[in-house]
């Protein structure tokens, strides 16, 4: 009993610390995009099936030895796949789709090993049902999901602070190659049994033939485990929309999640059908508030109780209803199949789903009218009063989220969706205007007045520390190489002789630019565009190639940590000339940079200037935004300019700042509580 407990800890725990470390490691490939680690946990929710459903073949299939021997080979040979270190041939270019170049990579880097250790638990629950009939193998469920709650809550606190990715990755392999060694001796046992005549088809008791699980049933516990799992990928996406998507925000979700199987399927009664379906009522509540009373909508401690608060209500409804109609032991693979089945239909319908059929993020207003749905259904067992209540809630949710997508509809000229986010072109009759938004974070603005719509606006005014470097730069033609196209603001300062190079991963970006902004036609400098990663697209380009290299990527908050690390000023440095500068917008709603950006001038030996742009009131229409730039340069005297000088703040690198490199970076050092 020692040996399948201490087996499906391991594979448990390692199943589901490889997917931070996994996702992490390929996050820089494409653009640091929330939709990473969504694409990921279709992956893994698909490899989780494919797992199960081979763990309910091995176990029908159990008399004939030819399949656990089949199994054995697959884990040694899984073996040669380490260590899971994604391979470069699989980055992107830019003409790939970001999602498919994702589950195409996963598959070799670590598709075998996670394949074998999600058909651990289900398999050694099977065999040991088989071998101790007396015993509840439903406590096992409970002893992986607790294990693979440990791993989640380790990693962003006891892994991802203290080792780099490589060593992760390494260390995960060497467990992993334990992992075989455990597993394959209860192979093997398991083989010996059945030569001995040991294991049979009934050994497992005999099954009641209520026991034998209907359609009803089937299609219960797909539904149910589908709302937890769309729940899960809404909730975290809704998170990462209005702060930073990194590790801990992919782990805490998750791990609410999984603590919910836990308790569940624990066996000690901790889910309460009507104090759930009360507290359901009341979390549905809670979040209908946060999605339409925008004035909260940057409150990153409000909306992270409350979301999270939420998942972990709606989880228990649904996974408490499968533990009360978990069916008995002999058909324990059948239960985990459909469980996992469910799982993987509601990740897909946000992973891959939802940006091909929607035009904004209104997935977590279609997941709050399935959960009012549910509790719609649990509250009709409580009588005629509750069952109106339950109809009014669910009323009430479908009018509210429908008030919340017309609201993100309102004054919206244009609108897409890819894998990269949402993109709104919204016009402001007040200052006859318009403005790209992504998200709910501005990209630039325009003035339409035929004499107004060359002005550098937002971010980009003349006031600015990228306005105040370009003007600084007047006296020569200029080679500039921009790292995000936004509205396309800053081709404003292209003078004739000029060349802007803008490097854009978002091809929806560069359409919008082009047909709802004139910045690019308009400029006086030649304009060309590139799509794909910024830093990927930068390394293709020529050493020295450019006098000025503006990096405007940080201002969402969702960033590209790979753009701003020790390696990637090494290229910028690379491909600038003798005297170039380069410009980092590190404005940000959630994340204090300058620290970070300081210690790498420091590391690089660089010249550095801070501008803390403020916003000034003023009588003409300039549609200004507070701003803070970088200029970081070789020369001291690249950046000796009078006014950029008169213009520029005081900044201190505070003691103990951290080096951030490709690969050892955590954003919690940079990110503002308060």
């Amino acid at each position: 009993m020692l040996s399948y407990a201490a087996t499906i800890f391991l594979s448990a725990f390692l199943l589901f610390l490889v997917q931070p470390i996994i996702a992490k490691q390929i996050l820089p490939w494409f653009g640091g995009a929330a939709a990473v680690w969504a694409t990921c946990m279709v992956f893994f929710q698909a490899a989780l099936l494919a797992g199960y459903a081979y763990a309910h073949y091995l176990v029908r299939r159990q008399t004939n030895r030819v399949f656990p021997m089949v199994h054995l080979g697959l884990l040694v040979a899984s073996l040669a796949l380490l260590p899971i270190v994604p391979s470069a041939r699989w980055q992107p270019t830019g003409a790939e789709s970001p999602s498919l170049q994702i589950l195409l990579l996963l598959i070799p880097t670590i598709g075998l090993p996670y394949l074998l250790l999600a058909t651990t638990s289900p398999l050694l629950q099977a065999w040991l049902a088989q071998q101790y009939p007396d015993r509840n193998p439903y406590r096992l469920f409970a002893l992986s999901n607790l294990a693979s709650l440990v791993a989640l809550l380790s990693y962003p606190w006891a892994i991802e602070p203290w080792l780099t990715t490589t060593v992760q990755a390494r260390g995960w392999s060497v467990a992993y190659a334990v992992y075989v060694a455990l597993a394959a001796g209860l192979t093997v046992a398991s083989i010996r049994r059945s030569r001995h005549g040991v294991v049979s088809a009934q050994e497992g008791g005999p099954v009641e033939p209520s026991a034998t699980p209907r359609a009803l049933d089937v299609m219960r516990w797909i539904a149910l485990a589908a709302l937890a799992g769309f729940m899960l990928l809404a909730v975290t996406n809704h998170l990462t929309q209005n702060i930073p998507s990194f590790p801990m925000m992919w782990v805490v979700p998750l791990s609410i999640y999984l603590a919910t199987f836990v308790l569940c399927f624990d066996g000690r009664g901790w889910y309460r059908r009507t104090l759930f379906t009360l507290l359901g009522i009341v979390v549905l509540l809670l979040m209908i508030w946060m999605l339409v009373d925008s004035r909260h909508d940057f409150e990153l401690l409000m909306q992270s109780a409350i979301f999270l608060s939420g998942l972990f209500v709606v989880c228990m409804l649904c996974h408490g209803e499968l533990a009360f109609s978990k069916p008995a032991p002999a058909h324990l693979t059948t239960f985990y199949f459909c469980v996992s089945l469910g799982g993987v239909l509601g990740g897909a319908l946000i992973g891959l789903g939802a940006p091909l059929v929607l035009s904004g993020y209104y997935e977590l207003e279609i997941g709050l009218i399935a959960t009012a749905l549910l509790l719609a259904f649990q509250l009709r067992r409580l009588g005629r009063w509750p069952i109106a209540i339950g109809v009014l809630v669910f009323a009430g949710t479908a009018a509210s989220a429908a008030y919340s997508i017309a609201e993100q509809r309102k004054n919206v000229v244009a609108k897409s969706r890819s894998f990269y986010g949402v993109l709104r072109v919204i016009e402001y009759e007040s200052t006859n205007s318009y403005t790209l938004m992504h998200g709910a974070i501005s990209h630039g603005d325009q003035l339409l007045a035929p004499e107004l719509r060359k002005t550098p606006t937002s971010y980009y005014v003349e006031t600015s520390g990228v306005g105040l470097l370009l003007r600084s730069f007047e006296d020569r033609p200029l080679r500039v190489g921009l790292v995000g196209l936004g509205a396309g603001t800053l081709a404003a300062y292209g003078k004739p002789g000029d060349t802007y190079r803008f490097f854009e991963i978002d091809s929806d970006v560069l359409a919008m630019a082009q047909r709802h902004f004139s910045y690019l036609r308009d400029s006086s400098a030649t304009v060309q565009t590139v799509i794909g990663d910024g830093r990927l697209s930068l390394m293709r380009e020529p050493d020295g190639a450019f006098d000025v290299i503006v990096v405007d990527a940080f201002s969402s908050d969702s960033i590209p940590m790979h753009l701003i690390t020790h390696e990637a000023i090494a290229l910028y440095l690379q491909k600038l000339s003798g005297e170039g500068v380069i410009a980092l917008h590190i404005s940000n709603r959630f994340l204090e940079l300058l620290p970070i950006v300081l210690r790498l001038a420091r590391e690089h030996h660089l010249a550095a200037v801070y501008v803390d742009d403020v916003e000034e009131e003023s009588e003409q229409v300039n549609l200004k935004s507070r701003s803070d730039w970088v200029l970081l340069s070789r020369s001291e005297r690249a950046l000796d300019d009078e006014v950029l000088q008169e213009r520029k703040s005081e900044a201190e690198e505070p003691p103990g700042t951290p080096l951030w490199t490709d690969d050892h970076n955590n954003i919690l050092q940079a990110l503002k509580l308060w």
